[in-house]
């Protein structure tokens, strides 16, 4: 590529809000690169995460998959926005099933998104970790997914703070969507009302301002994205 805009890492660049961050930042003149369990082939280039890795091979098998791609450069943004859902009371048998795989598809990509970001983020850089509006308080029907949302939360705050081995002068926020409208929720939800679901487009425009160093909150914000009539305000938790 001649000159280019940025570099970014998109942690989850094959999920529906991953490609269209990719999709945004390469329009953009961005250079790309996506983590996730599949490639998405219009990304520059990609880390394919082995999903029967335990949490710290993972981590190994992607930095080390980074280095070798990055070489000597750092990049300007890495955004994590891998994740999943699933419910569960303690009533519900699947509780600790659904528990386990929250943390895997929450907890896991977010640390391992920090370690990344301490290792090949530039000073001045963006870390998004993808936090969840309902986790703000209990979440009694979805108890594993809170409390993996919650953990991002709270890593958050531990990354904007002194001696969290964040370069010099970097920007971590979590955005908090209620509802994504992506085709999967469009399709579990049908008679939703979409119009209080957060665009994907509207997410990518944010996070693309953010990397750019423009409109940014304060470093450690937990950042609610609330849609109302198909309007989007950004809230601090």
């Amino acid at each position: 590529m001649a000159s280019i805009a940025g570099r970014v890492l998109v942690y989850g660049g094959k999920g529906a809000l991953g490609s269209k961050l990719v999709d945004l930042f390469k329009a953009k003149n961005w250079w790309v690169g996506s983590l996730d369990l599949v490639p998405n082939e219009e990304a520059h280039a990609n880390f394919v995460v082995q999903r029967d890795l335990s949490w710290t091979d993972q981590e190994a098998a992607v930095e080390k998959d980074v280095e070798e791609s990055l070489k000597d450069e750092k990049v300007d943004a890495i955004l994590c926005v891998a994740g999943g859902w699933a419910g569960g009371s303690a009533a519900n048998k699947a509780m600790i099933k659904n528990a386990d795989a929250m943390w895997k598809q929450s907890v896991w990509p977010s640390t391992i998104s920090a370690r990344l970001a301490h290792k090949f983020l530039k000073e001045g850089g963006t870390l998004v970790l993808p936090g969840a509006q309902p986790a703000v308080k209990g979440t009694p029907g979805m108890i594993g997914y809170g409390m993996a949302k919650a953990a991002v939360h709270q890593l958050v705050k531990s990354l904007a703070e002194d001696k969290s081995g964040m370069p010099a002068n970097s920007f971590v926020a979590a955005i908090l969507p209620v509802t994504l409208d992506t085709p999967m929720n469009r399709k579990f939800m049908p008679n939703a009302d979409h119009s209080a679901w957060t665009r994907l487009e509207t997410v990518a425009e944010l996070l693309l301002k953010w990397s750019g160093n423009e409109e940014r909150p304060a470093n450690g914000s937990l950042v609610q994205l609330i849609t109302k009539e198909g309007v989007t305000e950004y809230i601090p938790a």
